[in-house]
């Protein structure tokens, strides 16, 4: 019996060689037939997964900053991205680019639009949303190596599980930026303390029998997260917090290096720190795509604790503007919902949601705020944050993860910002940022902006490129 067993388990090993090398062969051979008609010749292709690329967040900034820097310095490579966006042509795509981030690439960029991108929308799994995202990107992974298998493939939006697809059927050599970890040792306590949060239900977290579910699920699927992770032949991370993690979750700490995301520190840092802050209207600035985790109600509750404290006829002295963008219906939903809540908070008439701003207009904004807000909890670096203090806002950021550790720290010794953990600390904080005096604005937003050189656009090109090279030796 034990001898069957072990026939059947040898059976079903070459069984799934045999197929693997059968499709890898009849996937490189598709391959080779569209690099031929597409005249790409002997050309290296790199190709990034980036479902999302049309959205216009930090994490599209770092996928357009990283083919600018590619063609910069290898012109015969051709950039290909694997996007869901097949409401937007190419063109637009790249105008939204140059319009959102001023990023104009020096060469064309090849695009295969995929059709099955709804299979990772949380929206389509209410429950078990990590496993079922999950196992969509496999669906979208799919379609994207039989639509074409690069020589070297780069994740650039956290799809962990296609990983192994690239790397055992389509023989590429593998990288990934992680922005933030699918699953994270923070988000195994927050249930464990029965926490109520975004992504932690009242109903689970009343629950004891829930909880423990919920523990053993996060638990398993932290283990497969990391499985396939591991995989990976080098491993970009943005900040100190999520090095912790993917170091701890994938166990290949050789492989992974620290690149701070690139922030569009050279536009912004040109503004004027005093000539055009309107002191008449003080206000408080929010840049944040409308998204759940970015919790833009505590930003409400925060100016509303804030405005509570204030004479009712000085009121009229203070705004607050949420400015990010809407990436599909949901997100406009939820922003109808945050007008909502001004209304009830009876603080609407103070608050300005702007929606999908240009570049230029975003500059305008930031020139004329006083403050810099962002709320997220667990930010896994903050690209806003810093393009808030470039700007010269006096930034007030969540007192964790990315603000906490890499952004909002002491340089020089001296303070670049304020942090802040609930309502009322914000709201305190903020107290205190418009009591300051000119002087004292002034020397602690200089000083932020010093701060701030070490997440340039060069920094980081430099830093990609050189775990870029370790992919490309291979390949050459």
């Amino acid at each position: 019996m034990f001898l069957y067993l072990i026939a059947i388990c040898v059976f079903f090993i070459i069984v799934t060689f045999v197929l693997v090398v059968v499709l890898r062969q009849l996937i490189k051979k598709r391959a080779s037939e569209l690099k031929r008609s597409r005249g790409w010749g002997r050309h290296i292709v790199v190709g990034f997964f980036h479902p999302y690329c049309n959205a216009g967040g930090g994490g599209e900034r770092v996928l357009w900053v990283a083919i600018c820097a590619i063609q910069n310095k290898y012109p015969d490579i051709r950039c290909l991205v694997y996007s869901g966006d097949c409401d937007a042509t190419e063109a637009e795509i790249l105008f939204k680019a140059q319009q959102r981030f001023n990023i104009s690439l020096p060469k064309p960029v090849d695009f295969i639009f995929l059709r099955s991108r709804n299979w990772v929308e949380a929206h389509k799994y209410p429950m078990f949303t990590l496993l079922g995202q999950s196992f969509g990107s496999l669906k979208l992974g799919w379609e994207a190596l039989t639509s074409y298998v690069p020589d070297v493939y780069i994740d650039t939006m956290g799809y962990a599980f296609t990983l192994p697809l690239f790397k055992y059927f389509g023989g590429c050599k593998i990288g990934c930026y992680v922005h933030y970890p699918t699953i994270s040792t923070d988000m195994l306590e927050r249930v464990s303390q029965r926490e109520e949060s975004f992504n932690n239900m009242s109903v689970v977290s009343r629950s004891v029998l829930l909880t423990n579910l919920k523990i053993l699920y996060y638990k398993m699927f932290a283990s497969m997260y990391g499985l396939v992770g591991a995989r990976s032949d080098i491993v970009m991370v943005n900040s100190s917090w999520t090095y912790g993690h993917i170091k701890t979750l994938w166990k290949v700490a050789d492989k992974t290096v620290l690149v701070y995301p690139p922030c569009d520190i050279s536009e912004f840092i040109k503004i004027d720190l005093l000539k055009h802050r309107n002191k008449s209207v003080k206000t408080i600035l929010s840049i944040a795509q409308f998204r759940p985790e970015k919790d833009h109600k505590l930003q409400l509750k925060s100016f509303h604790e804030f405005l509570s404290h204030v004479n009712a006829t000085d009121r009229s002295r203070y705004k607050l503007q949420l400015v990010g963008g809407c990436r599909d219906s949901k997100d406009a939903e939820r922003v109808e919902e945050l007008k909502a809540f001004a209304e009830e908070l009876h603080i609407s008439e103070r608050v300005e949601f702007k929606l999908n701003v240009s570049f230029e207009e975003l500059k305008t904004l930031m020139s004329q705020a006083l403050i810099g807000l962002h709320t997220m909890r667990d930010e896994h670096f903050g690209i806003g944050v810093v393009e808030l203090m470039a700007a010269g806002t006096l930034t007030l950021a969540h007192n964790s993860a990315g603000p906490r550790m890499d952004i909002l720290t002491l340089y020089d010794g001296k303070p670049t910002g304020f942090l802040a953990t609930d309502s009322t600390s914000y709201a305190d904080a903020i107290k205190t940022i418009f009591n300051l005096t000119d002087t004292e604005r002034t020397d602690i937003c200089e000083n932020a902006r010093r701060s701030v050189t070490r997440f340039s656009e060069s920094e980081f090109e430099q830093g990609f490129l050189r775990a870029f090279e370790c992919l490309l030796g291979n390949v050459l």
